[in-house]
């Protein structure tokens, strides 16, 4: 790509720390970035002393033809550096993520408390407030998208019903809190804290559906068979009543407790027996079912989901499918959908290498020939070879993404193995969701339309912005849970664990520690040591350091500490500790004098 011009420059705002000049009484200082990909900042300032030690934001002015720097501006002081409100505030800032307080034009359209479903409500919706509707969410959920019911027929068959939160209800089309949800496009969940996409009274009061209160929904309800066939699909506006909030642990002790048989476990366990075999039936299609990491509070655990999980899955997975099949159906040019693309043949290579290290072959033409592959890539001795391929697995997809069904031709989702797909079952924390209700609506008759709403370009650019909003949540909850490991591992001090090998690069290796779903980097080579011998062999991969050979998928032991010398990039450093490998010994974390020489 050659650069002919500049039409606009895209500066914004940057978070970072002031380095002040050694020169006396200078007004002159380097402001350093905390993203280390933009170059340091010249700014004038008489608050160095004050601003020392500081998370500031700088906006930059210009950057002179003949300067090293460009030239900037302090904005604001953010607050102490390694404050966690400090801290979390530069990553919310760094990865574009809206987290102002609702303005009083957004909070102006709420509803007026107290709220009551009103006789209105009722003459255009389905009252289904006598079903046996539950949730069933993570411990500590407030704010609950979606309940299921399931229920026998007199014909032999069973009723399941999906309810999801109707949102759309109280954020109208074009109005201040449309337009900042459209904004925000998800909410954002970080370590310890939530950034919600709609005001609190809608997002955990109104429209989360609760236990025991009437509420608002939009429901998908099937006619299925023994054999968990559809037989019939509608769509409906209605008004339930949940009767429980349940945990997974809750729901799966009541499916496994023989003494209760009251009319939600019932429900729980019909759900649950017609979950197992759309699951069964979706593996054997295609789908791929990657074991993955999670945070769960601050270490992170491997996760061994239990039914209950799967169960809600499965008919959130459904019910999105049927809502995508009929919004299409109804507005072939304008539908919301979600595609998840096929990776390029390229993108499997490390997964074949890994797999050819072990003597096996992974089929890759197709996902479901991959997921036959994964199922039965085992190694005697070893069981957690599979999930080390898994973990490699996930590093090959590609990215899922929104889009507007008039401006694409593949619809296909990969990962889920479905023709068609979108999202509907999270309306609280998703505005995709918010759409996708919109035209159901229209669709079933039940709302009416509006401009935006049908115009395909309008649709493919606000797709453009919920997948950067997406990306960038995604982002900002990984910095979140970096911040916190590392805080982790200052609490903890240094600390030797087993891991294993998940990458092999040309002068180090990146091992994962399963005790805490940790990924690190060590290094073979040191500025300030002799370098050992390294061969690298791209083929195998295989990188030999003074004569031991590492490869992957080998057990290590490693030494994790918190390197702190640089205040600003504080990073978790792993080193080597068996095998031992002479020349190659634990480093020290750098000393702190060094900071402003690393920062250059």
């Amino acid at each position: 790509m050659l650069v002919v011009g500049i039409i606009k420059r895209n500066w914004r705002p940057f978070c970072g720390m002031l380095f002040l000049s050694q020169i006396k009484e200078a007004t002159r200082h380097l402001f350093t970035p905390a993203d280390r990909r933009i170059p340091r900042i010249r700014i004038e300032t008489r608050q160095a002393a004050t601003l020392a030690g500081q998370r500031i934001m700088v906006a930059v002015d210009g950057w002179p033809k003949h300067s090293r720097y460009p030239n900037g501006h302090f904005v604001r002081s953010l607050g102490s550096a390694g404050d966690k409100e400090t801290e979390t505030e530069v990553l919310l800032l760094e990865h574009d993520v809206p987290h102002q307080d609702f303005s009083q034009a957004v909070l102006s359209f709420l509803p007026k408390m107290p709220w009551n479903i009103t006789e209105e409500d009722m003459a255009v919706r389905e009252d289904l407030r006598n079903l046996t509707v539950c949730s069933v969410d993570p411990p500590g959920c407030t704010d609950i998208d979606d309940a299921l019911h399931c229920r026998d027929l007199p014909n032999g068959n069973q009723e399941v019903g999906v309810h999801i939160a109707d949102v759309s209800h109280f954020i109208r089309p074009g109005n201040a809190m449309d337009l900042e949800a459209a904004n925000r496009g998800t909410t954002v969940y970080l370590t310890g804290r939530r950034i919600d996409m709609v005001p609190e009274l809608l997002s955990s009061n109104l429209c989360s559906l609760r236990s025991s209160v009437e509420r608002l929904a939009f429901s998908c309800i099937w006619e299925i068979n023994d054999k968990a066939e559809i037989v019939k699909t509608r769509f409906t506006k209605s008004v339930i009543n949940s009767k429980a909030s349940l945990t997974y642990a809750e729901a799966q002790m009541r499916i496994d407790d023989a003494n209760m048989n009251d009319d939600t476990t019932k429900s729980l366990r019909g759900l649950n027996r017609l979950a197992k075999i759309l699951k069964k039936r979706r593996i054997e299609k295609g789908d791929l079912m990657f074991t993955l990491y999670r945070w769960v509070q601050i270490q992170i655990t491997l996760l061994f989901p239990r039914e209950t999980n799967s169960m809600v899955e499965e008919f959130m997975l459904l019910a999105n499918i049927s809502v995508a099949q009929k919004i299409y159906d109804e507005f072939s040019e304008c539908a919301l959908l979600r595609k998840h693309p096929a990776p390029p043949p390229s993108n499997y290579d490390i997964l074949n290498k890994a797999a050819k290290s072990k003597d096996m072959v992974i089929h890759t033409d197709s996902a479901k020939a991959l997921a036959d592959s994964l199922d039965a890539a085992q190694v005697d001795g070893f069981p957690y070879f599979n999930t080390l391929l898994r973990i490699l697995a996930t590093r090959c997809m590609m990215q899922a993404v929104y889009f507007c069904s008039g401006m694409d031709s593949d619809f296909h989702h990969y990962g889920l193995a479905s023709p068609i797909y979108t999202h509907f079952t999270s309306p609280i924390r998703r505005y995709s969701d918010i759409i996708v209700h919109r035209l159901l609506a229209v669709a079933i008759g039940a709302d009416s339309t509006y401009p935006d709403l049908m115009d395909k370009h309008k649709q493919s650019a606000l797709c453009n912005n919920l997948n950067y909003r997406h990306k960038m949540a995604q982002y900002a909850q990984r910095a979140s849970v970096a911040y916190h490991t590392q805080l982790f591992f200052k609490s903890r001090g240094i600390l030797n664990e087993e891991g294993f090998i998940l990458f092999v690069r040309k002068n180090a290796i990146i091992v994962l520690i399963p005790k805490f779903g940790l990924e690190g980097t060590v290094f073979f080579e040191n500025k300030d040591k002799p370098s050992p011998k390294l061969i690298f062999n791209e083929e195998a991969p295989s990188l030999t350091v003074e004569g031991h050979s590492f490869n992957m998928f080998d057990k290590v032991k490693v030494t994790i500490s918190l390197d702190a010398s640089n205040v600003q990039h504080q990073k978790i450093r792993m080193s080597l500790v068996e095998p031992v490998v002479l020349s190659v010994a634990p480093s020290e974390p750098e000393p702190e004098v060094k900071r402003a020489k690393l920062d250059r």
